[in-house]
């Protein structure tokens, strides 16, 4: 990792997952499904999930906005795209409300534990596939 990531990740207090991120435990992950049927998962498991409350589903532009408000208080923006037939991409956008200049890691490590929770109910397939799975 590069110093001025580490930097960064130290000073942050906002941690999104991406395709092609330094960090592999960050990266967009894929799921042996249906956006529809990823989209119904999330909301069922953040329904029944205390200290989440949906603010906002979008099933068309595959968006699910989400405050949490379990140790720490933040937004969460859960983006799911279906690539191809019954493979899916799931990102994570955190952003932890805090007076201080960072969040000592916790949007990161909310990310991870999300991404255990959501690898229980779905088939994970892998991360950061894009380029593979857009191929001709």
């Amino acid at each position: 990792m590069s110093f001025m990531y580490t930097l960064k990740k130290i000073f942050s207090k906002h941690t999104e997952t991406k395709e092609k991120h330094i960090e592999e435990k960050l990266r967009t992950r894929y799921y042996k499904a249906t956006k529809d049927q990823v989209m119904k998962d999330l909301d069922v498991m953040f329904r029944n999930k205390k200290g989440y409350e949906i603010k906002s589903i979008s099933d068309t532009h595959g968006e699910i906005v989400l405050k949490y408000n379990d140790r720490k208080k933040g937004l969460i923006v859960i983006t799911v795209i279906m690539v191809k037939p019954f493979k899916t991409a799931v990102d994570f956008s955190v952003d932890t409300d805090t007076a201080l200049f960072t969040d000592f890691g916790a949007s990161r490590k909310l990310i991870y534990q999300l991404y255990k929770e959501v690898d229980k109910k779905l088939h994970f397939i892998g991360t950061g596939l894009g380029d593979e799975l857009t191929k001709y």
